[in-house]
């Protein structure tokens, strides 16, 4: 009963999502499990990243949007950069501690390209092995420290 709020809300976002697409960002899921969505982004022209395909699945709680989706990078094409780690998990304040029910799925993934296109240096964190090792495959059970807005 409770998923039934935020069932209406993806579908909402969804709708704008498929019949207005942002360019980079393509829903790529058939929506038969709502708790779960795949989205394909493509690094955007004069980036590192240019024309490099990723997969993020988003995860939502019943208590979407009040409460942040995890969101994590899948497939074999994880982007190097400083704040991905090689799992997959991605340390951007608007997933956890700067969340609002006011962003929406295509909010988080404008992010996650700017991220990806302000980028610098293709690299792992400095901490990737150790992380990856020790993490809880949920990200949000991380207490990300952002100390850096440079990548």
């Amino acid at each position: 009963m409770a998923f039934d709020l935020v069932r209406k809300r993806l579908t909402k976002e969804l709708k704008v999502l498929t019949e207005n697409p942002t360019p980079g960002i393509r829903v790529v899921d058939d929506f038969t499990d709502m708790r779960k969505i795949r989205i394909d982004i493509e690094g955007a022209s004069g980036t590192l990243y240019e024309g490099e395909k990723f997969q993020l699945l988003f995860k939502f709680s019943d208590q979407y949007p009040f409460d942040s989706p995890q969101v994590t990078f899948i497939g074999s094409n994880i982007p190097l950069h400083p704040h991905i780690y090689s799992n997959g998990h991605i340390c951007l304040s608007i997933l956890t501690d700067d969340w609002s029910p006011a962003l929406s799925i295509n909010a988080v993934c404008l992010s996650i390209l700017s991220m990806l296109s302000s980028c610098k240096d293709k690299s792992c964190p400095p901490d990737n092995d150790w992380y990856v090792r020790t993490a809880s495959s949920d990200p949000k059970k991380t207490r990300w420290w952002y100390h850096d807005d440079a990548v």
